[in-house]
């Protein structure tokens, strides 16, 4: 074997790969975001350019939402079902060719298909992502893992609010071409990462993987109605549908400082620059949803309930932080013919110059820090309910809400500002417009509180699940070191349909399997 045969073989699967792996896919999730919040900050400039209302780019925005989130669906059900890179390398290129596109785009209408072609292609990158990122964290630290997984949402809002006022200011073209370089980037970065085999973190299957086998089960139709049953499922998914409709409209946060600025006598441009400044950093708040993630584990650990808890805790208290930040006064002394890093550096030094500025600041943490925990325990509990074969549909499920949700939260906030402009003007009538979107928060920490009470249950029908299938392959009878299909041969994920078994198929078997799940063995 050659040198570099054997450095190859030492690096794959390796811890060293196992942690670029999750690095990638961390970090490369939050191009999600910085697609979905690069066109806001920008309405103006590119509604003039082609020749239409702010409302109609808002339209765009609302249906990449909707397109994004019914590709998840098919990208994740064909994920839980084959292998996973080639269908990321693809999607990847896709949104690549999306974005390109965009940049290029002479009208509304080709500026409207390559943001959906950008669409399609964004929802392989969270659906089949997560599948993947489950896959690499054991249980006990899947919140701390999942709050970088959510983190890196958070960043990618903030990078692309960035991207957008900084380069964009000036031509609103330039950061989707820099976005379609990066998309390039990452398809190299995504073959680089280690095929991790499904299910291969759970402890419950460590026994198959152990013995060289394969786990070869695969979603099916005949699965669906059983993922449906699963109430925590249910709650899950359909929080997102309200609380989306909060977050959908906090994409006008940078047209709400805009509209501040402009009312201090800025100019548009400088207005623009401005309120892509102090979205970012006030979006810096989201990076405690590491302590979210850190809480959660911990208290998991405690009772089964602790992750819906958390976030159930974090949505409701973060509601009065982020109204008051609406109404707080925005004032920065920037010349009129300053550069963008004189603007940058006004607006840095307000932060600690200027009373209104930095009260603004300390709520605008409060708000995120405590709504962030939403992020990673939504995740982390969303990979305890289901078996490895249906995270990424079920996850795709809910994004599909999340998408649906966040598209009418985005479309409708825009009618409400319109609405109340006659009585209002800007930026009252933006400030009023996302306050009252806050009461949507309401219903999800209610359904979080509600999924507390159902996941103890099915966190523990999934783990005698899986112990009842590693009992009828690797028991009495069964062909030593065969796992779930590994005769097969060909890889991690390579069983075929006729080999792979769903949930439907193995309902037998968890009811004969003796019942060792105590709650002890949920806490663990």
């Amino acid at each position: 074997m050659s040198t570099g045969a054997r450095l190859t073989a030492r690096w794959r699967g390796s811890a060293t790969h196992r942690v670029y792996s999750v690095v990638v896919f961390v970090v490369l999730a939050s191009i999600d975001n910085v697609a979905a919040v690069l066109v806001p900050p920008l309405y103006s400039p590119i509604a003039r350019d082609l020749g239409v209302r702010e409302g109609a780019v808002g339209l765009v925005t609302a249906a990449s939402f909707l397109v994004a989130a019914v590709a998840a669906v098919a990208w994740a059900y064909a994920g839980d079902r084959t292998r996973r890179k080639p269908m990321l390398m693809i999607g990847t290129l896709v949104w690549a060719a999306g974005t390109s596109g965009t940049a290029l785009a002479g009208s509304y209408l080709a500026f409207f298909a390559a943001q959906m072609v950008a669409a399609i292609g964004l929802g392989a990158v969270a659906s089949v992502g997560f599948s993947v990122v489950s896959d690499l964290i054991a249980p006990k630290r899947r919140g701390l893992v999942m709050s970088f997984w959510g983190l890196s949402q958070g960043v990618g809002t903030l990078v692309g609010t960035l991207l957008a006022g900084v380069l964009g200011a000036a031509d609103w073209r330039r950061p989707f071409l820099v976005l379609a370089i990066v998309g390039l980037v990452a398809t190299l970065a995504y073959f680089l990462t280690y095929d991790v085999r499904r299910g291969q973190s759970e402890p419950e299957l460590a026994r198959i993987f152990a013995e060289g086998g394969d786990y070869d089960h695969r979603i099916s139709r005949a699965d669906l109605p059983g993922i449906l049953s699963r109430r925590t499922n249910v709650w899950l998914v359909m929080q997102g549908f309200t609380a989306q409709f909060v977050f959908g409209s906090l994409v006008w946060l940078p047209r709400l400082f805009q509209a501040k600025a402009e009312a201090q006598g800025h100019p548009e441009e400088i207005a623009i620059v401005i309120g892509s400044l102090f979205a970012t950093l006030f979006q810096l708040g989201g990076v405690f949803s590491i302590a979210g993630g850190l809480i959660g584990d911990r208290l998991q650990r405690r009772t089964p309930r602790g992750r819906a808890l958390v976030a159930a805790v974090g949505i409701l208290a973060g509601v009065p932080f982020y109204v008051v930040l609406f109404f707080v006064p925005l004032r920065v002394s920037v010349p009129d013919d300053a550069g963008t890093g004189a603007v940058a550096l006004a607006v840095v030094s307000s932060i600690v110059t200027e009373p209104t500025i930095t009260v603004s600041f300390v709520l605008a943490m409060l708000a995120l820090a405590l709504t962030s925990a939403n992020s990673p325990n939504w995740y982390a509990l969303l990979a305890d309910v289901n078996p490895p074969e249906h995270r990424g549909t079920v996850y795709s499920a809910g994004n599909l809400v999340n998408g649906v949700g966040r598209a009418l939260g985005n479309g409708l906030v825009g009618v409400s500002f319109r609405a109340l402009q006659g009585a209002f003007p800007p930026p009252m009538n933006f400030a009023l417009g996302l306050a009252a979107f806050q009461v949507f928060f309401l219903p999800t920490g209610v359904m979080y509180w509600l999924a507390s009470r159902t996941s103890p249950r099915d966190i523990d029908d999934v783990r005698q699940t899986l112990r009842a299938r590693v009992a009828a392959e690797t028991g009495p009878g069964s062909r030593p070191g065969s796992g779930s299909g590994s005769g097969s041969g060909s890889g991690p994920e390579s069983g075929s349909d006729a080999e792979s078994r769903s949930d439907a198929e193995t309902a037998a078997e968890k009811k004969s399997a003796p019942r060792h799940g105590t709650e002890r063995d949920v806490r663990d």
